[in-house]
């Protein structure tokens, strides 16, 4: 009998990112990515802006090519993943129409799909549930707050039931408690999903409190320094915070970034 084998949702090997290579304005982005993500995982990218962790998820959804290595996604060229709907996209701005009510935004890559209208309904009534703005379905983004919105922006992603979520800085506009709100309600649709979570952030006190990993990235050319093993146990709440464990896990990740600027 064969033994199972961990499935592995993203593979980068040697991947290498320039722009307007060849020209004065050239700019190596990435240099010698390598990362194994699997399937289920939640893994943050951290590194100072510029290092290339929004780069890196945009080639992860096939938003721009690498310009040399290989890379997977659920075994998969990018592009083909991108055909197959994959994976869901959350940015930092919720990027909502103002003209359609909340379901009918959660509604919309449905209906681009194709779904039928019925299992439109059903599904984006069960992801607004999920994200606990059930009672929000038939009101309009502006008459919702920040923290609000991106719950919406949650909800349409996961619509479609992809299996792999790439999140760019989503709560980086967001005021410092509903941003820990935010976190708590991610790791519960997180856990009751099991999707693969790849998310960019600038804050290493959320890095932390998310991740499985803490993949932290050098300044351009970027490159990953190191990978951090995340052992604080889950559920995480706000107590979590106080852990001693926690604050060590955070100055290990400062450090690192630190080491990898260079400061001494």
């Amino acid at each position: 009998m064969a033994e199972d084998q961990t499935q592995i949702a993203i593979s980068a090997q040697g991947i290498n990112k320039v722009f307007n290579p060849g020209m004065d304005e050239e700019v190596i982005a990435l240099q010698d990515i390598n990362l194994e993500i699997e399937a289920g995982e939640f893994i943050s990218l951290i590194g100072p802006s510029g290092c290339g962790k929004s780069t890196l998820m945009r080639l992860v959804g096939d938003l721009i090519q690498p310009t040399a290595g290989e890379l997977l996604v659920n075994g998969k060229s990018p592009d083909r993943a991108r055909l197959d709907r994959d994976y869901g996209m959350v940015f930092q701005a919720a990027t909502l129409y103002e003209w359609r009510s909340v379901t009918k935004n959660v509604q919309l890559p449905l209906e681009v799909m194709g779904y039928p209208k019925p299992e439109r309904q059903q599904r984006a009534s069960a992801m607004l549930e999920m994200v606990e703005l059930g009672a929000f379905a038939n009101h309009y983004p502006w008459q919702l707050s920040g923290g609000m919105q991106q719950r919406v922006s949650i909800a349409r992603a996961l619509a479609f039931d992809p299996s792999v979520l790439l999140m760019d800085e989503p709560f980086g506009a967001l005021d410092e408690f509903t941003r820990e709100r935010m976190n708590l309600e991610l790791l519960k649709i997180w856990r009751q999903t099991g999707k693969t979570i790849i998310f960019v952030t600038h804050s290493i006190a959320e890095a932390v409190f998310l991740s499985n990993r803490i993949v932290v990235m050098s300044p351009r050319p970027g490159r990953i320094t190191e990978i951090v093993g995340n052992t604080l146990p889950y559920p995480r709440d706000f107590n979590t915070r106080n852990d001693p464990a926690y604050h060590d896990l955070v100055a290990k990740v400062r450090d690192l970034l630190r080491d990898a600027h260079g400061v001494a």
